[in-house]
């Protein structure tokens, strides 16, 4: 019962920066990580970053320095500041709620139907 709504994608210029959101409506697992993953066109699904209730981040080398992950808890609401935003940030971006202990591919999982980022030079 639990759905994952992501808006705040768009068309950008190099350089440029873009906030991207992702609300978990229904009860989510008391216990859970929630990140962004993106889908680069010819790509496979790949992390950006994960952010714990407690506040433990992870990023992908690629965009460590330039985005920033956060979430308010009592809105179940992950967010990616993405700053300094270079063509290759450009796919789909998909939030993810996985429960704590499980990797974010598992079928426990539950994914956003994603949005377009588009990074043009």
């Amino acid at each position: 019962q639990v759905q994952l709504q992501a808006c705040g994608g768009g068309l950008v210029q190099a350089g440029e920066s873009l906030m991207l959101s992702c609300a978990a409506s229904g009860e989510p697992y008391a216990h859970n990580y929630m990140g962004w993953y993106r889908r680069p066109p010819g790509k496979q699904r790949e992390l950006a970053a994960t952010i714990t209730t407690t506040g433990i981040t992870n990023y992908a080398d690629s965009v460590k320095g330039r985005f920033t992950i956060s979430r308010d808890n009592a809105r179940n609401t992950v967010y990616l500041q993405m700053t300094n935003l270079k063509p290759e940030d450009t796919g789909v971006y998909y939030c993810n709620l996985s429960p704590d202990g499980r990797p974010w591919w598992s079928p426990e999982s539950i994914w956003g139907q994603g949005t377009q980022v588009t990074v043009s030079s």
